[in-house]
């Protein structure tokens, strides 16, 4: 008895020192946040004693802009990519047509290539159409390169369905599409959900495709924003501020995953459960 006592109290202290060493990294951006440069050398891993609030200030006036224009190609590319990915995804689970499994091996061929192999063609492409230093030229490529993983995703749970239920549909008179976002997406709601947040953290902290295709420093979006933004400080660093800048760029992230774990694990099992 006393063997497992001891055993989970040290399986206990091994994980409290793992997720002591996750979220150390987080503490000490928050704390060098609140530093001024004496104190950020003077106490590097410590708490701040003094808050300096004008690191915040600083940061966000330089990088405000910034989050509109994430905002603004997140919320083409998000919604694009489910919508597009979604009727994709039912039209090879649920739909019959020459070749439906050719087609959908070849998608998921896609994944197999690295995004930086279609760098340049997409660059060219977009610039063709005269899409650069504009957000569509930012939020299209962002909706293409994330169509695979969501038909293979939604694709394997629209599979698992019921055929009864959309029977049922068909036979009251319902069109295909109408069987779509009356019947199946709602019951994916959770693993589409699951899908939101995973492009929306994609897109938030892309970096390369906006910096090559946005040379407008007005339209740049928060992960080359914040790249400037340290570039500034290379001569003579300012590590409250950078640090602050950091802050700013993942606090919107945690708030939007603490309201929204619940319905990313709801989406996980559901997917689980379905396959």
């Amino acid at each position: 008895m006393k063997k497992r006592v001891h055993s989970k109290l040290i399986i206990h202290v091994c994980l409290l020192l793992l997720v002591f060493l996750m979220l150390y990294p987080i503490i000490f951006m928050l704390f060098t946040s609140f530093k001024d440069n004496p104190e950020f050398f003077r106490n590097f891993w410590g708490p701040p004693m003094e808050l300096h609030f004008e690191n915040f200030r600083i940061a966000w006036n330089y990088l405000k802009s910034s989050f509109l224009n994430t905002i603004i190609v997140c919320v083409i590319s998000v919604p694009g990519v489910l919508i597009t990915g979604s009727l994709s995804a039912y039209a090879f689970a649920r739909l019959r047509f020459p070749l439906k499994n050719f087609f959908y091996y070849m998608i998921l061929a896609l994944m197999m290539i690295p995004n930086i192999l279609v760098l340049i063609p997409s660059f060219v492409m977009v610039a063709d159409m005269g899409l650069l230093n504009t957000y569509w030229g930012v939020a299209l490529p962002a909706i293409a390169n994330g169509e695979a993983f969501t038909i293979f995703v939604l694709r394997g749970f629209f599979v698992g369905l019921p055929e009864e239920i959309f029977e049922a549909a068909r036979i009251d008179g319902a069109s295909e599409l109408k069987i779509y976002y009356k019947v199946a997406v709602p019951l994916s709601l959770p693993i589409m959900g699951t899908v939101f947040i995973m492009r929306l953290l994609n897109d938030w902290n892309d970096y390369l495709w906006p910096s090559l295709t946005l040379s407008d420093p007005s339209k740049w979006t928060i992960a080359v924003a914040i790249k400037a933004f340290k570039a500034e400080f290379d001569l003579l660093p300012q590590w409250g501020p950078l640090y602050a800048g950091f802050a700013l760029t993942v606090i919107p992230l945690f708030i939007f995953f603490a309201f929204t774990m619940k319905y990313y694990v709801e989406g996980i099992t559901a997917g689980a459960v379905k396959g």
